[in-house]
């Protein structure tokens, strides 16, 4: 009986002291990634512009009277010199025909001065006439010519005036609303209505004065849509030299054809280029975060074997869906962009195979491409 039990009791001991085999191991995990490349990068602000027209005034007639014609309507386009608007004339052309009159009687007394003259030196000549009477006769003259001067002024002067009563466009452009009817009585302070010309605009913009350090003449601004996409495109041409003192704002204007449709006064999206360059970009999704500090996952070989390795970064603004990387990334850079929550410093990863493909021949452009240039590879993003 004991015989058994020492049997049993060392079954069970041999039984306890055997070792289970060991768990295998998990497969690496599959992850994508993308090749960091220099890509165009734009350094731009986007501001509030308003379109301001070169040639744009408010018509004010230059004489006092009643309406008798208006020769345009609102929204019609004019000529330089096309007639707007007539005042009332006829007092004014009375006058002119009473200048005129006054003129011709001046030069009517000027001949008979000049005969009377002609007749008193012949006279004189022969002894007939005194030098006393030749002196009135010159003197008689000069009266008649200064008289005659005067009155051609005057003619003159009412003709300047009588055109004042036609008020004509300035310039070539739209006509506005016309605020006044027939028979209404306007003076010098009146407006009638405006002219505006919107062939060519210009775009002021208000930037903070320490963006505004950095413009220069040929900085490139952009008209945007509502959208966002782009409708003209122009260069600064004016940097005010100073600061408004309550906004610490710097006025900045470029002109442009208006080759879209847009009119004076309008208010429109506007973007600053400030400086294009080339700079790495990382997709916004690669992007992790402790404590503030953002991290990119690079996937490198390390002993044989692709591995994570987090690596702290530096970023820049962020463009369309992806950061400027300034910190911590080099031009091949093989970057992750999926299972960001489950990877570990270190952990082993498999790159998928068509994101291996991507990789290895945008490597491939990036090794082949030219000094400064873009590099190849999977795009990264858009530029800002």
């Amino acid at each position: 009986m004991k015989t058994v039990w020492s049997f049993t009791l060392l079954a069970m001991v041999a039984g306890c002291s055997g070792q289970k085999a060991a768990p295998a191991a998990p497969p690496p995990r599959e992850v994508e990634v993308v090749t960091l490349a220099p890509h165009e990068v734009r350094d731009t602000g986007e501001y509030l512009g308003s379109l301001l027209s070169r040639q744009s005034l408010t018509v004010l007639p230059q004489v006092a009277g009643y309406i008798r014609k208006i020769h345009v309507r609102p929204g019609q386009q004019v000529e330089a010199g096309a007639a707007l608007v007539e005042v009332d004339a006829r007092e004014e052309t009375a006058a002119l025909d009473s200048a005129q009159a006054q003129l011709s009687s001046s030069q009517v007394n000027l001949e008979l001065s000049r005969r009377t003259l002609a007749r008193t030196e012949a006279l004189h000549k022969e002894g007939l006439a005194s030098a006393q009477e030749l002196e009135a006769g010159r003197a008689q003259v000069q009266a008649a010519e200064a008289a005659s001067r005067s009155s051609a002024a005057q003619v003159a002067q009412r003709q300047v005036q009588l055109q004042y009563h036609v008020v004509r466009a300035p310039f070539a452009g739209t006509v506005g609303d016309v605020v006044i009817r027939q028979g209404d009585f306007v003076s010098a302070t009146t407006p009638l209505t405006s002219v505006a010309q919107s062939d060519v605009l210009e775009v002021s913009v208000a930037v903070p004065s320490t963006r505004a350090r950095s413009l220069k003449p040929d900085t490139a601004l952009e008209i945007l849509d509502a959208q966002g996409k782009v409708l003209l495109t122009s260069s600064i041409f004016f940097v005010a030299p100073q600061a408004d003192p309550r906004t610490q704002l710097v006025e900045v204007k470029a002109a442009f054809r208006n080759t879209g449709g847009l009119r004076p006064s309008e208010l429109v999206r506007a973007r600053i280029v400030y400086s294009v360059r080339d700079a790495l970009q990382i997709p916004a999704l690669a992007v992790v975060r402790q404590s503030g500090q953002p991290f990119a996952l690079v996937v490198k070989e390390k002993d044989g074997k692709t591995v994570v390795e987090r690596r702290p970064i530096t970023l820049g603004a962020l463009g369309d869906m992806a950061y400027v990387v300034e910190k911590g990334l080099s031009a091949g850079d093989l970057v992750a962009l999926s299972s960001m929550q489950a990877l570990r410093d270190g952990m082993p990863v498999k790159v998928k195979a068509a994101a291996r493909a991507a990789a290895d021949s945008g490597a491939e452009a990036l090794k082949n491409a030219p000094p400064g240039g873009t590099g190849g590879g999977a795009p990264v993003g858009g530029s800002r």
